[in-house]
């Protein structure tokens, strides 16, 4: 049990030593607002899917970052075009 454990330690290390190591991949972001209720989402474009329920609109050009796409969504918070 105790091998066990020692390895399993191991494992975890090495894998945050390699998360850590890799660069971050920037990948695009867009706000969506959601027609129904006003809620604006930050949306990351590497997901390979839509979101659902189809209800929403894109409201925002491609941002580079999540902290530039925070930005616009707070700022819009703050102007009261989406909610929460």
């Amino acid at each position: 049990m105790r091998r066990l454990s020692i390895a399993c330690a191991a494992v975890a290390v090495t894998v945050s030593a390699l998360a850590a190591a890799s660069p971050a991949s920037a990948s695009p972001y867009h706000l969506i607002r959601w027609q129904d209720t006003g809620f604006c989402q930050i949306w990351d474009q590497s997901i390979p899917t839509t979101p659902w329920p189809a209800n929403f609109a894109v409201v925002s050009v491609e941002l580079p970052t999540f902290d530039a796409a925070f930005a616009l969504k707070t700022g819009m918070l703050n102007s009261g075009t989406c909610t929460f």
